[in-house]
């Protein structure tokens, strides 16, 4: 290793093999990302109670199934920023109070515009953890782990909502009301501040990019809580280069291209992934001959556990095969499960194995995005632009539960395979824009610049 290499604290993660802290911080990203996904999929746990109790019809209820997507694609952009000026660890720390407390008063809401309004306020706080936790991941591992760690981390989200659906309809469901989903919620995630504050250190990617006056202290506070060898000093910057910028994600016409179709066509897949995970459990309880809420809540945890499983196996591809082509297959066999699931079904074992084949493509497809957030952006901006992406993205999530509640009002309620052909057309879209994403390095791609 020359001397500028042993300057260069990513370079240092790289090459080394990780140790146990780096572990515990994934562990912890993964953990925190389950929460993500529990706190999404509680609307949808929680659904048919919400709509037993105040009347809601279907596209009303869509809109409030959308109000924490929407608050995700804020929380996006407007928090993604400050990861990559204020810090990761501490825009993590705050959306968790966010969470909590959006969480909190969602439990107490007395009518289903409040519930809507606290549910865009917690999205605030999930949009920008996902960001934040994304970054941390990839700028917390080596080089050789790091694919491996991606998938792990964002299978995270469905195994929250594989737990979460767990507890709601073998405890919370059957002994409270749909009340109680949100509670626990705010609990579990208040939980997890104190850990994030004591076990996760500042990345040495922040400070590298940002250079504080203490930039080589506080990484080398970093380095040695991962068991690395300190430095003595930071690289120099060439004179007259010209200064990286958080807006570089879209002028720079090499990074340009590759924000673009990383947001389009996440913003398309999401469309028809949230159409399974917000739409399943309502569509279980009503179709003929009809299932319990906790009943029907048990095939969004079947559906879970075939995101995780199917983004475990695509990281494996991934690591095999690099990012586009298994992603590419993962979308592609996601527009068919997708639209197989609006066959509809006479028992509920066939609705579990539907939902989660659907879930299993398409979210072995999420991390391959996911990855390709990690590779595409360079540090100093990773946090801008995974926001950006996931901003974007979220107005496919967003809308997603809003255009399928309004197909079946359109189309009727009885026309469950029109409505899910045409939500599995989001992924298609996205097939079509990932082929045409170039896999380029974007730390590689700054030296690039002019």
């Amino acid at each position: 290793m020359t001397e500028t290499e042993a300057r260069d604290p990513q370079r240092i993660l790289d090459d080394n093999p990780m140790n146990w802290r780096q572990f515990v911080v994934v562990g912890l990203m993964v953990a925190l990302n389950a929460l993500d996904g529990f706190d999404v999929l509680s609307s949808a746990f929680a659904s048919p109670g919400i709509s037993k109790e105040w009347g809601v019809p279907r596209e009303a209820l869509g809109v409030m199934l959308s109000a924490e997507l929407v608050g995700m694609g804020f929380g996006s952009v407007i928090l993604g920023g400050l990861a990559d000026t204020r810090g990761r660890k501490l825009t993590m720390l705050a959306c968790l109070v966010i969470m909590a407390i959006g969480m909190y008063f969602a439990h107490a809401a007395a009518g289903v515009t409040e519930l809507s309004i606290w549910r865009f306020i917690t999205g605030l706080g999930i949009g920008g953890m996902l960001t934040a936790t994304n970054a941390v991941t990839a700028e917390s591992t080596s080089k050789a782990g790091r694919s491996i760690a991606m998938a792990i981390y964002v299978i995270g989200y469905p195994l929250g909502g594989v737990i979460g659906g767990l507890v709601a309809q073998t405890w919370l469901l059957p002994h409270y009301d749909w009340r109680a989903v949100f509670l626990f919620g705010a609990v579990v995630t208040a939980a997890m501040i104190p850990l994030v504050a004591l076990l996760v250190p500042e990345t040495p990617a922040f400070f590298t990019a940002t250079r504080p006056a203490d930039a080589v202290t506080r990484i080398n506070r970093a380095l040695t809580a991962f068991g690395k060898p300190p430095i003595s000093a930071l690289p120099q910057i060439e004179p007259g280069a010209p200064k990286p910028k958080l807006t570089d994600i879209l002028s720079n016409p090499r990074l340009r291209p590759v924000t673009l179709l990383l947001a389009f066509g996440y913003m398309f897949h999401t469309i028809t992934f949230y159409y399974i995970l917000k739409w399943a459990v309502k569509i279980v309880s009503d179709y003929p001959p009809g299932y319990a809420p906790p009943e029907a809540a048990s095939v969004l945890t079947f559906a879970n556990i075939g995101g995780a499983l199917g983004g475990l196996l695509l990281g494996f591809l991934m690591k095999r095969w690099s990012i586009k082509g298994p992603t590419v297959a993962m979308l592609a066999l996601a527009i068919g499960t997708v639209t197989l699931f609006g066959l509809g079904y006479g028992s509920l074992d066939a609705w579990r194995a539907a939902a989660f084949a659907a879930m299993f493509f398409g979210n072995g497809a999420i991390v391959g995005f996911y990855s390709a957030f990690a590779l595409g952006f360079p540090a100093f901006a990773r946090g801008t632009g995974t926001g950006f992406v996931l901003g974007v993205g979220r107005l496919g999530a967003a809308g997603s539960p809003i255009i399928a509640g309004y197909l079946f009002k359109a189309f009727g309620n009885d026309q469950l395979l029109l409505v899910s052909f045409c939500m599995a057309l989001g992924s298609l879209a996205a097939l079509v824009l990932f082929l045409l994403l170039p896999m380029r390095d974007g730390d590689a791609e700054m030296a690039a610049r002019g």
